[in-house]
């Protein structure tokens, strides 16, 4: 397990340190409570990777797809309104998984069944107002 510790103020070395950590790893599973940090951590790591996009969280979309700089997509899911697995089912999540692109997801407890074994777990605790734990599990 590897921490990270971040601040609004070095959000974006986080990032950067979080990727090295990462490595080839593109499956990544956020799991925080509401107002954790988890969407404002996955807008840094996709500046991180280039994207220009506005970067949100896809509560009502579920998944939003973004160009990295390299021209990879990079998928961010929220799954918090999915109300079934079947509902996750259909959008196709094996074809987002087995792309090779990085797929960062919110709320993944909510399709624990369906995620692949070598998902990268992701817990996002807040230490206080601005500062926030982040606890990789390969």
């Amino acid at each position: 397990m590897k921490e990270i510790i971040s601040t609004l103020d070095n959000l974006g070395a986080a990032a950067a340190e979080f990727l090295e950590a990462v490595g080839d790893n593109r499956l990544i599973a956020f799991y925080g409570n509401l107002g954790a940090g988890k969407t404002t951590f996955i807008k840094e790591l996709c500046s991180r990777l280039g994207v220009e996009d506005n970067v949100c969280s896809p509560t009502f979309t579920i998944v939003n797809e973004y160009r990295a700089v390299d021209g990879d997509s990079v998928f961010h899911f929220d799954f918090y309104r999915i109300d079934s697995l079947r509902e996750a089912e259909d959008l196709g999540l094996e074809e987002y998984f087995y792309s090779g692109c990085f797929c960062f997801m919110e709320w993944p407890e909510k399709v624990a069944e369906l995620l692949p074994e070598e998902v990268v777990e992701v817990r996002i605790e807040p230490v206080d107002e601005v500062t926030r734990r982040i606890l990789i599990c390969m």
